[in-house]
């Protein structure tokens, strides 16, 4: 796989190649993050919003500021996401030493992810505002805090099942936003 991307990756410019070596070191990084930091979810949203970056690169020789906000926005929503995950293995993982925000969040796990919700809504409310994107786009936050919002009711006792089911909800939050967007774009 690592062979596959280094061949897509030599196909654009200089600029998105040099990168790439961000990415590629964000994606080595996090596997050895839960030995040594509470925040590895931090360093798996960096990984996967990194594309990002190096879309607009490739795209514009720059990194404007909608990208960082685009960044920032997924960035929190993972952190947000991926903490739900590890609240499922929480009991588990301070058993065996590994480290997460579930962890380091604590008794305030609930809070902290609502928080990153909704800071990840308003990020992606001022890249809508400063694309000039409409109501579909517009919509699509207005349905994706309501995911967001049965979200928090199922990771309300924090039970392993339903924090996984508010996990795997994501994929809705995800697939909103990219209708949203689409339909601006046609």
């Amino acid at each position: 796989l690592l062979s596959l991307a280094l061949l897509l990756v030599l196909t654009l410019d200089l600029y998105t190649i040099q990168l790439s070596v961000i990415a590629v070191f964000l994606a080595t990084l996090y596997p050895f993050m839960k030995r040594y930091t509470n925040l590895p979810q931090v360093v798996l949203g960096a990984a996967f919003s990194w594309g990002m970056i190096m879309a607009f690169g490739q795209a514009y020789g720059s990194i404007p500021v909608v990208a960082w906000l685009l960044f920032s926005a997924n960035l929190l929503w993972t952190v947000a996401y991926d903490t739900m995950y590890a609240m499922v293995d929480r009991d588990d993982d301070l058993n065996i030493g590994v480290k997460s925000t579930a962890i380091l969040f604590g008794r305030h796990d609930k809070r902290i992810i609502a928080l990153l919700q909704i800071t990840s809504l308003a990020l992606l409310y001022s890249v809508g505002e400063i694309l000039a994107f409409g109501w579909p786009y517009h919509l699509s936050l207005v349905i994706s805090a309501g995911f967001f919002s049965y979200q928090q009711m199922l990771i309300a006792e924090r039970d392993r099942t339903k924090c996984f089911q508010a996990f795997i909800n994501n994929h809705y939050v995800g697939l909103v936003i990219f209708f949203g967007i689409f339909i601006e774009h046609i």
